[in-house]
């Protein structure tokens, strides 16, 4: 069965519209592919204003305790979106990024992806329901809520791709794909419609950071392709990032080296 993993950051779950919007965008794309997984973040400032909280009350908050605060923000954004969908008559499920299987290192705040156990998504999927994920956040192999640093949804969405085989990722964006510069900048900046994983990390790491470096690492690890899109015009060619050269090893590929104890 196709499968699908799309992902809408902070900056398109801004308001309610936002997200009858990314239902309706969900919906046309379920016309295509069989199963559907969608990875939001937190509505947009949320999470800065949870950290700014947090230090009102302590300036240096326990570490434990600042990741079970900021990954209430993912919570509001995946209810909100089933809550959209099901006003369009399509159901829907949302998962935390525990609930979903996304297993991390101990780290909190910058924890790396060690494996994804998506034992709940699958019979949701298979039923042709909608999977909806909380990006940014895991669960260590401890059982501590762990998070995965600033902008890490982009990471959550490819390792839960990674765990299903999906066909790619679609990241949904404030603008329509890569550019040389940032065209809100710039007049008419190089746009590239097609990029490889090495050309893709430079221009990230260069500080045109429209995705997570952690994310294009580890899709290259998997030779998972990448579709950027823009929100407001979802139809228009974004930026396709992927690798003809053949992926060897076994499969999936994660953040991290360690062993994991079954």
């Amino acid at each position: 069965m196709t499968t699908i993993v799309m992902k809408f950051g902070g900056a398109s779950v801004a308001t309610p519209e936002d997200f009858k919007k990314i239902a309706t965008i969900t919906l046309q794309r379920k016309l295509v592919y069989q199963r559907l997984v969608v990875v939001v973040s937190a509505m947009a400032n949320t999470t800065s204003q949870l950290v700014d909280l947090a230090k009102k009350v302590n300036p240096d908050p326990p570490s434990r305790e600042y990741d079970m605060l900021v990954s209430v923000g993912e919570r509001i954004s995946i209810s909100l979106l089933a809550m959209a969908l099901a006003d369009q008559g399509e159901s829907a499920v949302s998962f935390t990024g525990s609930q979903s299987g996304i297993m991390t290192s101990d780290e909190h705040s910058n924890a790396r992806i060690v494996e994804v156990r998506p034992h709940r998504l699958l019979p949701i999927l298979e039923e042709g329901r909608i999977a909806i994920v909380a990006g940014f956040q895991g669960c260590s192999l401890k059982g501590e809520i762990t998070t995965l640093g600033k902008n890490g949804s982009d990471i959550s969405a490819v390792a839960i791709a990674v765990a299903l085989g999906a066909e790619c990722v679609e990241f949904y964006k404030n603008v329509r794909g890569v550019f040389e510069k940032d065209p809100k900048n710039y007049e008419n900046p190089k746009f590239y419609p097609e990029l490889n994983y090495d050309q893709a990390l430079e221009i990230v790491e260069g500080g045109g950071r429209i995705l997570h470096p952690r994310c294009i690492e580890l899709a290259r690890r998997n030779g998972l392709p990448l579709h950027i899109h823009s929100f407001e015009d979802p139809k228009v060619v974004g930026t396709r990032i992927f690798d003809d050269r053949e992926i060897r090893g076994d499969l999936p590929r994660y953040e991290d080296e360690l062993v994991l104890l079954q």
